[in-house]
């Protein structure tokens, strides 16, 4: 039991921090007042302070998958892990570019997902996590939905920027944004990287379901789901290189193939370990 309380202390402990940033940084980000040296001088305390919150939420997830010795799992540590990788990634990501903009969206949302493993307490063994089948599937899978949660963060970010740019051009300057053909650039550079390791998850998923879940491939709702995702995102790179697709077109395929592949774990494991009590 104390260690149970322990590492949910993490968890909570990261949730509040991220919810006083996302406060913060809605205060900051979000007013009319403009970008002044001293608030990118705070930045650095700002950049430290969400490294302290990755490392408490890691500390807490780490405890959660492993402290009984084996590889436990539930949607709600799928769920807080996916959010760990995307904002770990993000805090990378800015180190050399200017992102700041995105941080109101991101830090709410981190706040949620850290605390969800205290809300959802209950876990299931991983019986074949040992194996090297299972370590790479889901490796490539975590990561994948990370870069696909932060890409779509991204989109969102830019038809916010956009919008922002027809209707007020100097709030827009405001919201601390890089140009948005960078923006653009960035975000297929991203869905690339994720649909490469969304292929490979479902790869590994498919063709080694014997070594990876113990058992024959199933086509069950969370393939389908993951195919379908992945084959938005097919869509939308060969529309990229084929016809130039970009802007709002791009922004909705990215948020299409996002909530498909949510749904493809997240969701419903939510439904079966939750709404239906199944393991």
């Amino acid at each position: 039991m104390p260690d149970i309380l322990l590492h949910l202390a993490f968890h909570i402990a990261a949730a509040l921090l991220y919810a006083g940033l996302g406060f913060h940084f809605w205060q900051t980000r979000r007013s009319n007042s403009p970008i002044s040296a001293q608030r990118r001088a705070k930045y650095g305390l700002e950049r430290l302070v969400i490294a302290v919150a990755l490392l408490l939420q890691g500390i807490g997830l780490y405890a959660s998958l492993f402290s009984t010795g084996s590889l436990r799992f539930s949607f709600s540590i799928a769920f807080s892990l996916m959010l760990w990788l995307a904002v770990l990634i993000y805090w990378l990501e800015s180190l050399r570019s200017q992102m700041e903009g995105m941080l109101p969206i991101v830090m709410p949302l981190a706040a949620g997902a850290a605390l969800s493993p205290a809300l959802f307490q209950h876990t299931h063994e991983i019986i074949h996590a040992a194996s090297p089948g299972f370590k790479i599937h889901f490796l490539a899978a975590m990561l994948a939905y990370s870069l696909v949660t932060l890409s779509a963060l991204h989109a969102l970010f830019m038809g916010l920027i956009e919008r922002k740019l027809h209707q007020n051009p100097l709030e827009a300057r405001r919201l601390s944004a890089p140009p948005l053909l960078a923006m653009e650039t960035l975000l297929f550079r991203l869905i690339g990287i994720a649909f490469l390791l969304l292929t490979l998850t479902l790869v590994s998923g498919v063709f080694f379901s014997e070594e990876v879940f113990g058992k024959a491939f199933t086509f069950d709702h969370k393939t389908v789901f993951a195919i379908a995702s992945w084959g938005v995102f097919a869509a939308l790179l060969l529309g990229r290189k084929i016809y130039g697709w970009r802007g709002r077109i791009a922004q909705r395929w990215t948020l299409a193939g996002f909530l498909l592949l949510f749904l493809a774990y997240i969701g419903t494991r939510f439904v079966s370990e939750i709404v239906l009590g199944r393991i």
